[in-house]
Parts: C-alpha cells; structure tokens; sequence
C-alpha cells in the first residue's frame, strides 16, 4: 500500500486541505473495496505534537503518529499554512530535514495552495515548475525567483514534486494523485463521489488582474497607472518612455524588473482584465466589449483573451453573466 502522510503544521493551517484529504483518499479504499479490490492508501496525521491547536483559536487537530516515529513514508501532503510565510516556517522547521530526507529516499510530496510558500523554504522547488494561489503569485515570485511560478495552472508535476492553485484547487490535485497511485477508473469514481470535476488543467479564469504594484520603481508606477487609465486607446511603449523622459530600452528593462512583465504583456492583461469585467457585469456583446478595450480585430482579441483566461470571450460570458445569456 501507498504510505501516506498528511503533515499537520502548527499555527492557522487548511482543516479543508487535512480534512479533505484524508476523507477522500480513505474513500477511494471504500471504492476499491467495492469494486473487491484491497485497500491502497494508508493514511496518517503526521504531526510534531499530539495535538495541534489552530492560531485561530477555533480548532485543533489530533496527529495519529509524530513526526519522529514515521521512518518511512510513499507521499506526503502539505497542507496550507495561512500563516504570513516565515512565521509559518519557523514554527513548522522541524519537518524540513525530514521532508528532504524522505524525498531523497524516493517518497513524493505534494502541496496546496500557499503550502507552496513552506515547501520553497526546502530548496526542493528550486528550477521547478510551481502553482499556489494566484492572488499571493506576485509575493511568491519575489521571495522565491529561483522557482519558475506558473500561477495560470490548477496544478503542475515535476520529479515527484506536486503543487496546486488557490483554495480548492488541492481537489484537482488529489484526483490527479488517485489516477497515478489508484487507477483512472477509481479517479473517476472518487470524482463523482464527491461532484468533482475531472482533468481541470488551469485557474486561468478564476485571476483577477489587479497589477503589479509591490515594488519600489515610482516611475514604472506612473507607467502603470498610465496603461490602467488610457486601456481603451491604442497605447505605444515609445510614448510611455516619452512621458516618463527616459529610453525606451530602460523603461522595458525597468518594468520587466518591477512588474515580472513586459510592457506590451501588461497592456495586454490590463485589456482582458477590463473586457472581463465588462463580460460579467454588462449586457453587451462580445464585439461591443472588444472594441470597448481597444481592439478591432476580433481573431486577435479573442486569441489573447483565450490564453490569458482560458475560455473564448463567448465562454468566459456564458460562465460568469447569466442573466446577460438568457437575454
């Protein structure tokens, strides 16, 4: 059987992401039992104390073994620490040597949401592939700009290290883990179980843009706040650089620095951003909308609008405006 160990950090954890888990992967057993197949999953509350209060003061969860008494373990589980990072790091260091030690003996380990945060404190992430909630994706670049962040995606996989996006994204992810430990069949059952969808691949749709504007750059500020107020028109960098009395070869190297993006990327999202909202809230069309964020060409617009959100125009509408769909 898989040896499983869902860690229990101190301090204000994801009961959802602990609790979740364990009933899930203890379902797919039920399932297999079902189905006359034996158990797969052994699963543990592997924690570093017999009983872990919540910061919270709400909850506490009971371990059923510690940390020093699991010698071997197939997966491990890192919940998410809600915790500002380093407080949640020095109160839960203890598991590192250990989370290391387990992987390089071959165990995987898997996060959720800003569990990505702790697991990068490991050194594990570096030069990987990473996902944790996009709202903390900005934070998470500048602490850890050694881990390649793709914060579009619901989960990513490298070298037996798993992560996941935001919030209940870790659902994803534990169906992605039941395919590969369990079986497909029994990924599909435990998705139906419990009204999971199945193969979700981004969290694209789910961003919100809000821009880029923990640094220190006050002129690529002004820059940005210049694209946010003039989004409708069509915006050149020469004219940016003009207005900020600077080269335009400084003011793209400044603002990919600052913002983790390029001009025109930024542009760009700020567009989508606005035409999103437009989707949501209005009754307008998709070609009323395109041209309201100043695009013309509606192949273009609804190519960007795709890679950025992952639905088509028309989708993203249906999604989110009901009422304007029923129209």
């Amino acid at each position: 059987m898989t040896h499983i160990s869902i860690l229990i950090p101190r301090g204000h954890t994801s009961l959802v992401n602990i609790a979740g888990t364990h009933q899930i992967f203890n379902q797919v057993n039920g399932i297999r039992a079902d189905m006359g197949k034996p158990p797969v999953f052994d699963v543990h509350l592997v924690g570093l104390d017999k009983e872990v209060p919540q910061s919270t003061g709400l909850f506490s969860a009971r371990p059923d073994c510690l940390l020093k008494d699991v010698d071997k373990t197939d997966l491990m589980i890192i919940p998410a620490i809600h915790d500002d990072p380093q407080k949640g790091y020095e109160q839960n260091k203890e598991f590192v040597p250990w989370i290391i030690d387990q992987y390089r003996k071959g165990a995987e380990v898997a996060t959720m949401c800003v569990g990505a945060f702790f697991l990068a404190e490991t050194g594990l992430l570096d030069g990987k592939q990473c996902a944790t909630h996009w709202m903390h994706a900005q934070n998470f670049k500048q602490m850890y700009p050694n881990v390649n962040l793709v914060d579009e995606k619901i989960m990513t996989e490298e070298d037996g290290i798993y992560t996941s996006g935001g919030a209940y994204a870790f659902t994803d992810l534990l169906l992605h883990l039941i395919e590969k430990y369990a079986g497909r069949e029994e990924a599909i059952m435990a998705s139906k179980a419990f009204s999971l969808d199945i193969s979700r691949e981004s969290q694209s749709d789910f961003i919100i843009f809000e821009g880029q504007k923990d640094h220190e750059d006050e002129a690529i500020k002004k820059a940005q706040q210049y694209i946010e107020s003039h989004y409708q028109e069509k915006i050149r960098v020469d004219n940016i650089a003009d207005e900020l009395a600077m080269s335009r070869r400084t003011l793209e190297r400044r603002f990919k620095k600052a913002t983790h993006n390029t001009v025109t990327e930024y542009k760009q999202r700020v567009k989508v951003e606005a035409a999103k909202r437009e989707l949501e809230t209005s009754r307008k069309n998709v070609s009323q909308v395109m041209y309201d964020v100043g695009y013309s060409d509606t192949k273009s617009f609804r190519n960007l609008f795709s890679r950025i959100t992952g639905l088509t125009p028309v989708e993203y509408r249906e999604k989110y405006n009901k009422e304007a769909v029923a129209v």
